[in-house]
């Protein structure tokens, strides 16, 4: 397995959705994984110093962990599925340890309120990294927080709900998020953690 990092957010040159990076060790690679707009600014609250004046859900989340003493030890992406990323969560306390399922965008918020590791499995990260281009990464990161700062809140809600399925997605959501099956069609926008194609002309920007 190999220890990533969340090298920050982008945005999709064709769709203008969020994707957030996760890059290995070595900088030299990294997967990027498509997320909506509420997911997008979990993560960057999870990335921020400051404190919300309201804890929100992923700090509901790790607030509750350490009140019924577990631990999030890592956060494993272990498969592609119908172009849809897999995670678990592997808890531990004093019962012992045990695996939850997750979704990628809402694990990566957890672990990095956690301080917990994310790890990925060799395969995932071969099958589904890019190179990395340090200088597109500044760029387009500034690109997303310019994005985040212009849109007011009405609109955000329309881009949300434009992004989701109508259908409700298998086991519910919470907070308007959607993990719904990715669209067939070739013009679909890609949904939420979902893979990349890094041979797409539209592709990704990384940042």
């Amino acid at each position: 397995m190999v220890e990533m990092r969340v090298a920050g957010i982008a945005l999709d040159a064709a769709s203008r959705s969020p994707i957030v990076l996760l890059r290995d060790p070595s900088g030299r690679r990294q997967v990027p994984i498509w997320i909506d707009q509420a997911q997008a600014q979990n993560i960057l609250a999870g990335l921020s110093d400051d404190i919300p004046p309201r804890p929100l859900s992923h700090d509901l989340m790790a607030s509750l962990l350490e009140i019924g003493g577990l631990t999030l030890e890592r956060v494993i992406i272990h498969a592609i599925e119908d172009n849809t990323f897999r995670a678990v969560l592997k808890l531990s306390g004093a019962g012992g340890g045990s695996e939850l399922d997750a979704r990628p965008s809402d694990a990566i918020a957890l672990a990095l309120r956690t301080g917990s590791g994310i790890w990925m499995l060799e395969e995932v990260v071969a099958d589904a990294s890019i190179p990395v281009d340090a200088e597109a990464d500044a760029e387009d990161a500034a690109d997303f927080r310019r994005f985040l700062d212009a849109v007011s809140p009405a609109e955000l809600v329309r881009q949300i709900s434009k992004a989701q399925p109508e259908a409700p997605a298998e086991g519910g959501e919470a907070e308007g998020e959607a993990d719904g099956e990715p669209d067939a069609g070739p013009d679909a926008e890609p949904d939420a953690d979902s893979e990349a194609d890094p041979g797409s002309p539209g592709g990704t920007i990384p940042g």
